[in-house]
């Protein structure tokens, strides 16, 4: 297999511009609006030769959040999820499990619940 199983995730969201909001402010990155035919979307920062997966918001009336189902884990960028999770509760979600160590080689998660009733993890090595 030459890339990673995940090619594209997407996110089922009600209210775009509230889904934007706690995104960018829980992981400090900015967010693409773009309108692809019927579905609002919102990509997520996209660095052509990095490694993961590539994803996006979708506000469609096909997309409905649920808190079963998949379960995407966003990778923290500052390096310690401890960073991204203090800004869950002022963004507008609910921590449902706090840091916690997965294992000494696979690090770090935490688990909440996005503003549009999505359950995400963070992950993090440190």
């Amino acid at each position: 297999m030459k890339n990673q199983a995940i090619g594209w995730v997407e996110v089922p969201v009600i209210d775009m511009e509230r889904a934007i909001k706690f995104y960018e402010t829980v992981f400090d990155f900015k967010i693409d609006r773009q309108q692809m035919g019927d579905q609002d979307m919102g990509w997520f920062p996209w660095i052509e030769d990095g490694t993961g997966s590539g994803g996006s918001l979708v506000k469609h009336p096909d997309y409905v959040p649920s808190k079963e189902g998949m379960f995407v884990y966003f990778t923290c960028h500052s390096g310690d999820l401890a960073n991204e999770l203090a800004r869950v509760e002022d963004a507008g979600g609910i921590i449902l499990k706090e840091k916690r160590l997965i294992s000494e080689q696979h690090g770090y998660e935490a688990r909440v619940l996005d503003t549009e009733g999505n359950r995400i993890a963070l992950h993090s090595s440190k």
